[in-house]
């Protein structure tokens, strides 16, 4: 093995999504302990190589890798396997990158493959509901050689136990974190191109605006909230029509503002007055700790391990999952008492410092793909 070790990412997409930006974090903290090669499964979609610091890391991103999408075919794997060979440790993300951990568990002997980890942060709107189970069995199968699998969430975690029946020594639960001085800070309304004025509220949420998300709903569920309360919706996605006509349905298009993207949700989220779920699955959803960390009041629907994150008192404010109804009474309650919502902020500012600070995660994914390394270099 080299003396800076080799890594291969394979993501199923690399937009800036969650895991996408959790990896590009993990690379800028190694700094040059490893040196990186990125592959997606969809090509095109790249965004996250925007949040990787050039200066701190080393970072690649190979155009002639086999593609990660096509029938598993034994040829196909073999050229896959074979790819792999350069490396010194291997990591894959969910679904769409499944057929490297199969190439990787049929070949690894043959070709003297190294250690492979695998990521799964949760599921696409196809799986929103129930889990495929071709897609378990097929998991069950690839995973076979996997030196870890990661997961975020005690979801994911009993999922990889019952469903894909992972070993429990396999399977390592690491939560997600974040900068949470930067979201403690004074936020600065400049970023955001949207004008908070005097006596003005805000209902507020960070997603992609995606199916999952369930937007339209929120939309509804704030439609009878005070016309001084106003719903903030930051991110982009193909959902951005379909949450307008909900909004001028409820006749608040007046109060619903889509911002876009923004490039530090960390300098914005703390000019929401309480913040908002209401998607139809997560797992471990990084906004809610962003959130928590800006001393925001959280209402969300109980879904993944949203109940789990938060902080005791914030726990009443988790709803009845795809109930509109339950999530804006949640929501009023909060709107109309601002000690609670000020008394539940600290709280969840406190519980987010505490347990869920980037340093934290970063240690342990150190630790972890340290280990797999080290038996590689032990092999060797």
């Amino acid at each position: 093995m080299a003396d800076t070790p080799k890594v291969l990412h394979c993501h199923s997409t690399f937009s800036a999504g969650g895991k996408e930006v959790r990896c590009a974090k993990l690379i800028n903290a190694f700094g040059k302990e490893m040196t990186h090669h990125i592959v997606s499964a969809m090509p095109d979609q790249m965004g996250a190589r925007s949040l990787i610091d050039r200066k701190r890391a080393l970072v690649g991103y190979p155009d002639n890798f086999p593609s990660l999408t096509g029938r598993p075919t034994p040829g196909r794997l073999v050229g896959i396997a074979q790819a792999l060979k350069d490396y010194d440790l291997v990591l894959t993300y969910n679904w769409g990158a499944m057929d490297v951990v199969m190439a990787h568990t049929v070949f690894a002997q043959q070709f003297n493959l190294p250690p492979l980890i695998h990521h799964e942060d949760g599921f696409n709107e196809d799986e929103a509901h129930q889990l495929k189970w071709t897609r378990n069995w097929y998991r069950r199968i690839a995973l076979g050689r996997a030196h870890s699998l990661i997961v975020p969430s005690d979801t994911l975690e009993k999922i990889a136990l019952d469903a894909w029946k992972q070993p429990r020594q396999r399977i390592v639960r690491i939560p997600n974190g974040i900068d949470t001085k930067a979201f403690a800070k004074k936020p600065n309304a400049k970023n955001l191109r949207l004008v908070k004025r005097d006596g003005e509220r805000w209902i507020g949420t960070v997603a992609g605006l995606r199916a999952v998300k369930q937007l339209p709903m929120l939309v509804e569920a704030v439609s009878d909230m005070p016309e001084n309360w106003h719903l903030v919706i930051i991110g982009e996605g193909p959902e951005r029509d379909a949450i307008q006509e909900a909004a001028v349905q409820h006749d608040i298009s007046h109060r619903v503002h889509l911002t876009g993207a923004i490039d530090v949700p960390s300098s914005v989220v703390g000019l929401f007055d309480i913040f908002a779920l209401s998607s139809k699955s997560e797992q471990f959803p990084l906004s809610v700790v962003e959130a928590m960390a800006a001393g925001l009041p959280v209402a969300a629907p109980d879904v993944g391990d949203v109940k789990s994150i938060v902080a005791e008192k914030n726990r009443d404010f988790i709803a009845v999952p795809n109930d509109v109804d339950a999530l804006a009474t949640m929501i009023c309650e909060l709107v109309e008492n601002p000690a609670l919502r000020a008394e539940i902020g600290s709280q969840n500012r406190d519980k987010a410092r505490d347990l869920f600070d980037v340093s934290k995660m970063v240690q342990r994914y150190r630790d972890v793909y340290s280990a797999a390394l080290s038996g590689r270099l032990a092999a060797s």
